[in-house]
C-alpha cells in the first residue's frame, strides 16, 4: 500500500524533490507533452554523456505497451559504492539529490551535457515508479522509487503496493554478470499527478532527436523500439561522417559550395566555486578550453538552416556560440565584398545585411566546453561569455584562409558564394524599392492582373477567398456557384511546374506559377510579405482524383517553397468536393432528399445504415470524378457556401520533416522516391486509382 507520509529518513532528499513536483515548469519547461519528452532525455543525454567519454557504443530506448519508457546502455554503471558525505550508494545520490553527480569538474567527464545535477532527479521526482538496475563488479543492482522515494514494489506494475525504506535504504543485488560487463537500465513511468492528460511520447520527435544524436557523436548506434501499437516498430541510426554528414543532411538544396569544415578552440579562464573536501565552496580562477566545430555550405535557395549545440545539446535558442559565429562570418564575408566591391559593383551605398549572407546557408554549429553556462535547465540558450570572441576568432580564421587559398575549387566557389550574397542583398533593395506597387489594388488598379483571373468586389482582405481551379471547365460552374462578392476564381490549366526540381527563374518564367504569384500579390521567396496578400483564404479546388491530387500537391509545393507564410499561418485550404450523390427516394410525394459523402467509407456506412431502416435509394449512386460534373447549385452547396462546405486546412506543424517529404516526392533525385514507391506498393489500394 502506498503511504501518504515520507519517512523521516528521507526527510531532507524529499524536501528537495517535492520542490520539484511542485514547480515542475521550473525544471522541465512544461507539464504537457514537451516537457514528457525532456524527462526522456534527460535520462538519455546522462548515457549520450557516456559514450561521448569513450564508454559505450550504444544505446537502446523502448517505449513500452503500458507507457514507460526505458533506457539501456553498456556504459560504465551508476556508481553503487556509497557516497561518503551523505552514507548513501551512488545509485540513490543520484536519484534523489538535486544537485549531486559526476559532472562537477570532479574529473569524470571533460564535457558533457549534464551539468546541473539534476536532470535523473527530477525524472525520479516527476515519476510514479522508476526501477534502476546496474551492471557493475560481476553483479546487477537494483533498486525502485515512487514518486521520488525509494522503496519496494509488491508487483512490476507502478501502482503495485509500494513499501518505503525508513532506517536504511537497501541497493539489492539481483543477479550476476560476466567480468568487465558493465550497463544501467531505467525504466520509469510518468507520474499523471504532474503530466496533462493528453501528454505523450511522440515516437517522430523522438527519432529526430536520436538521429541528430548520432550525427553529433560518430559511431554511436541509437535503437528505439516502439512497441505500443500492435506491432513492434525498431529504428536505428548510426553515422560516422559527423557533423559534415550532418550538414549535407539538413541542406534543403543543391550545394553552390562544398560542404566546408572550420574547426579550432580557445582557452579563457574563469572564477568558479570549487567544492573542497571539508565541504566549503572556494572560488577559483579555472582554464577553460573551449573546442569549435563547424560544418557548413551554401545552396542556390534562399531559407537558412542552422543548428547549434553545447557539449551536443542542442541550443535552439542560440547563444553566446551563435552569436559569435554570426559576428566572425559576417566580418569576413563583409571584409571580402568591400576588396571586390569594384567587380561585384557594389554602389557605396549599398550594405550588406546578416540576412543576405545567411540566405541559402545550411550550417551545424557545435562547441565543447567544460561547466557550460545555460540559461535554465531546458538549455536552449548557451550563456558562457567567453565562447563568443573564441568562436568568432575561429570562423575568421578558417574562413579568410577559405576566401584566399590558391585551389581553384575554392576560388571557383568562394567567387560564387560572394555573387549570391550580392544578388541576395540587391534583390531585398529593389523588394523594398516596390513593396508598395504589390499592396492589394482596387477594382480600378486591377487591369494589370491576369485576364483570366475572376476576381470578387470586396476589399476586405481577410473575407476575401481565392479559388484556384483545375480547368476551365470547372471555372464556368464554378463562376455561378460563387457568391462573387467575396469569392475570387483563377482557373490553371492541367499540371503547373513541378518547382521542387525547377529553378527560381524557371518558376517566374513558368505562366501559371507567375500568375498565381502576381494574382496573390505578396511577392515570393525572401521577398514575400505576407500582410501585402490580396486574399484571405487561398482555396485549391481540384478533382477528387489522383490526378487532382497531384495537381494539388504540384501546387503545394509551390506555396511551400516561395510563399511559406501562407501555409505556416493557415491561410492555405484545399476545397472537399463530395466523391458520391445518394439520392433516397421518400413514399408518396414528398421530394427525394439528396445526401452527399465525402469517402468510400462513408458511402458504405450510409447506404447499410438506410438500408437497415428500409429506405430505397436510386440506382445508380452517382460517383464525381470531376468538378465539371457537378452543376452550379451542387458545387456551391457542397464545396463553395461557407454555410455548407468543408475546407481542410493544409499546416506546416514540422517544416523541416515537411521539406524532407516535399524533396523525397517531387525532388530532383529519383533514386530515394523509387525506393520509396516500390517500399510502399503493399499500401496501395489498386481500386482507389482512377484509371
Amino acid at each position: 500500500m502506498v503511504t501518504a507520509e515520507y519517512s523521516a529518513h528521507h526527510l531532507q532528499v524529499l524536501e528537495g524533490l517535492e520542490a520539484v513536483r511542485k514547480r515542475p515548469g521550473m525544471y522541465i519547461g512544461s507539464t504537457d507533452s514537451r516537457g514528457l519528452m525532456h524527462c526522456v532525455w534527460e535520462i538519455i543525454d546522462n548515457s549520450v554523456d557516456e559514450a561521448l567519454g569513450g564508454h559505450g557504443s550504444r544505446i537502446d530506448i523502448l517505449l513500452h505497451a503500458d507507457g514507460s519508457v526505458e533506457v539501456r546502455d553498456r556504459a560504465r554503471g551508476i556508481p553503487v559504492d556509497v557516497e561518503p558525505r551523505t552514507g548513501l550508494s551512488g545509485v540513490e545520490v543520484v536519484f534523489t539529490k538535486l544537485h549531486a553527480g559526476g559532472k562537477f569538474g570532479g574529473g569524470s567527464y571533460g564535457s558533457s551535457g549534464g551539468l546541473h545535477g539534476v536532470g535523473a532527479s527530477v525524472v525520479n521526482a516527476l515519476s510514479e515508479r522508476l526501477d534502476v538496475e546496474v551492471d557493475r563488479g560481476g553483479k546487477t543492482w537494483a533498486m525502485s522509487f515512487h514518486r521520488g522515494e525509494p522503496g519496494l514494489f509488491a508487483g512490476d506494475a507502478p501502482d503495485s503496493p509500494f513499501t518505503p525504506f525508513e532506517k536504511s535504504s537497501d541497493l539489492r543485488v539481483v543477479g550476476k554478470v560476466a567480468k568487465g560487463v558493465t550497463g544501467t537500465r531505467i525504466r520509469y513511468w510518468a507520474d499523471r499527478q504532474i503530466f496533462t492528460k493528453d501528454a505523450s511520447f511522440h515516437l517522430d520527435e523522438l527519432v529526430q532527436r536520436a538521429r541528430q544524436t548520432a550525427f553529433l557523436v560518430p559511431g554511436l548506434e541509437i535503437v528505439i523500439a516502439d512497441e505500443r501499437g500492435p506491432e513492434r516498430v525498431e529504428t536505428s541510426y548510426r553515422f560516422d561522417g559527423g557533423i559534415s554528414e550532418f550538414a549535407d543532411f539538413l541542406a534543403p538544396d543543391s550545394g553552390l559550395t562544398d560542404t566546408w569544415r572550420l574547426t579550432g578552440s580557445g582557452t579563457f579562464t574563469e572564477t568558479v566555486p570549487v567544492l573542497q573536501p571539508t565541504g566549503a565552496m572556494v572560488p577559483t580562477d579555472v582554464e577553460r578550453e573551449c573546442q569549435v566545430d563547424i560544418a557548413l555550405r551554401w545552396g542556390t535557395g534562399y531559407e537558412t538552416t542552422s543548428r547549434s549545440f553545447a557539449n551536443i545539446i542542442s541550443t535552439p535558442k542560440g547563444g553566446t556560440h551563435q552569436q559569435g559565429f554570426e559576428q566572425g562570418l559576417m566580418k569576413v564575408v563583409r571584409g571580402q565584398i568591400d576588396q571586390n566591391a569594384r567587380k561585384l559593383k557594389v554602389g557605396a551605398n549599398e550594405k550588406i545585411e546578416k540576412d543576405d549572407i545567411l540566405a541559402g546557408l545550411t550550417c551545424v554549429l557545435t562547441v565543447r566546453l567544460p561547466e557550460p553556462q545555460f540559461e535554465g535547465q531546458t538549455k536552449e540558450i548557451l550563456g558562457t561569455p567567453a565562447v563568443r570572441n573564441i568562436v568568432a576568432n575561429v570562423v575568421q580564421r578558417e574562413l579568410t584562409a577559405r576566401f584566399t587559398s590558391s585551389k581553384r575549387d575554392d576560388k571557383a566557389q568562394t567567387a560564387l558564394l560572394l555573387d549570391k550574397v550580392v544578388a541576395e542583398m540587391k534583390a531585398r533593395i529593389s523588394a523594398r524599392t516596390h513593396k508598395e506597387t504589390q499592396r492589394r489594388k482596387n477594382a480600378l488598379e486591377s487591369s494589370s492582373l491576369p485576364a483570366k483571373l475572376a476576381d470578387c468586389r470586396t476589399n476586405d482582405v481577410a473575407q476575401s477567398e481565392l479559388f484556384i481551379v483545375e480547368g476551365d471547365s470547372a471555372l464556368g460552374t464554378a463562376k455561378h456557384a460563387r457568391n462573387s462578392e467575396y469569392q475570387a476564381l483563377l482557373p490553371i490549366r492541367g499540371k503547373i511546374l513541378n518547382v521542387q526540381k525547377a529553378s527560381v527563374s524557371d518558376m517566374l518564367s513558368n505562366a501559371e506559377c507567375a500568375a498565381i504569384i502576381q494574382v496573390i500579390g505578396a511577392g515570393s521567396g525572401r521577398s514575400f510579405d505576407l500582410s501585402a496578400a490580396r486574399y484571405g483564404k487561398i482555396i485549391l479546388m481540384s478533382d477528387a482524383d489522383v490526378d487532382g491530387a497531384h495537381i494539388r500537391t504540384l501546387l503545394l509545393t509551390l506555396f511551400f517553397r516561395y510563399m511559406r507564410p501562407l501555409i505556416e499561418e493557415g491561410h492555405v485550404y484545399a476545397a472537399v468536393p463530395p466523391l458520391h450523390r445518394v439520392i433516397v427516394v421518400n413514399p408518396g410525394s414528398k421530394p427525394n432528399d439528396t445526401v452527399y459523402t465525402y469517402s468510400e467509407q462513408e458511402l458504405h456506412t450510409l447506404l447499410a445504415k438506410l438500408q437497415k431502416s428500409g429506405k430505397r435509394w436510386q440506382e445508380p449512386v452517382q460517383r464525381y470524378k470531376g468538378l465539371g460534373e457537378m452543376d452550379a447549385d451542387q458545387l456551391a452547396t457542397t464545396t463553395m457556401d461557407r454555410a455548407g462546405r468543408t475546407l481542410r486546412r493544409v499546416r506546416v506543424q514540422d517544416a523541416e520533416a515537411a521539406a524532407h517529404v516535399f524533396e523525397l516526392l517531387m525532388g530532383s533525385d529519383v533514386a530515394p522516391r523509387r525506393d520509396f514507391i516500390v517500399s510502399s506498393s503493399d499500401r496501395l489500394n489498386r481500386e482507389a486509382i482512377d484509371a
